[in-house]
């Protein structure tokens, strides 16, 4: 018997800071539905990652953004993505123009002060995520 596997997928995903507070969404779509977690998607065949993240933030929230680097890695399998394997790429970014309008893939964005997310349900890893987000901004005088 012959199993049908799913391509590995690489998505990118933006920690936006704006003032002090970062930018949440919440997926409106599953796997994730009803979590909150950073803007992004996946990355198209032939575009630079930096390319995808400024394109997919753009389209989800109409926000301009400056990359300013990588933040880490987080891992989706499919047993918790109904059957897709992604590597997520968070990149560390800083909002640059624009007000928040969302896409039909996002329900709600909420500009907050990292140490009080409170108990928001957030994909896994988020909060250490926004710590790495946090400490390369700093390190660039953000």
């Amino acid at each position: 018997m012959s199993s049908v596997s799913k391509p590995l997928q690489v998505a990118v995903s933006a920690g936006i800071f704006k003032d002090g507070k970062i930018l949440l969404v919440r997926r409106n779509r599953d796997p994730a539905r009803g979590v909150y977690t950073f803007p992004g998607g996946r990355v198209e065949f032939g575009e630079a990652l930096t390319e995808a993240l400024v394109r997919e933030v753009m389209e989800e929230t109409g926000l301009t953004i400056e990359v300013v680097g990588l933040a880490g890695y987080r891992e989706a399998l499919p047993p918790k993505t109904g059957g897709g394997h992604y590597v997520i790429l968070p990149f560390a970014a800083r909002w640059v123009s624009g007000e928040v309008c969302l896409n039909d893939e996002l329900d709600d964005a909420k500009w907050l002060v990292p140490g009080q997310i409170g108990n928001l349900p957030t994909t896994e890893g988020l909060k250490q995520v926004i710590a790495s987000v946090a400490r390369i901004l700093e390190a660039q005088g953000t």
